[in-house]
């Protein structure tokens, strides 16, 4: 299990947990993003800058912070999946 922020680029990646406060979480379940989701980190802003990712299980992207990124914790995805 390792940070989102960790993460390689461009490889499935599931949710498995988000260790962040209930505002935290209802954010990002708006952005479309929740646990067991499969994801994909698709670039690392320059400078301390967003992270852009895909939510594969939704269809959706989204810029998150790198405070937040910190807090969701993932694990590669299996192939079958």
């Amino acid at each position: 299990m390792l940070k989102l922020i960790d993460a390689p680029q461009e490889t499935p990646l599931r949710i498995v947990r988000i260790a962040g406060g209930e505002g935290m979480q209802r954010r990002l379940f708006a952005l479309g993003f929740h646990k067991d989701d499969i994801i994909e980190l698709k670039a690392v802003g320059i400078l301390r800058g967003p992270l852009l990712v895909r939510n594969i299980t939704s269809e959706t992207t989204a810029a998150i912070g790198r405070g937040i990124a910190q807090k969701i914790f993932v694990e590669k995805a299996d192939e079958k999946e």
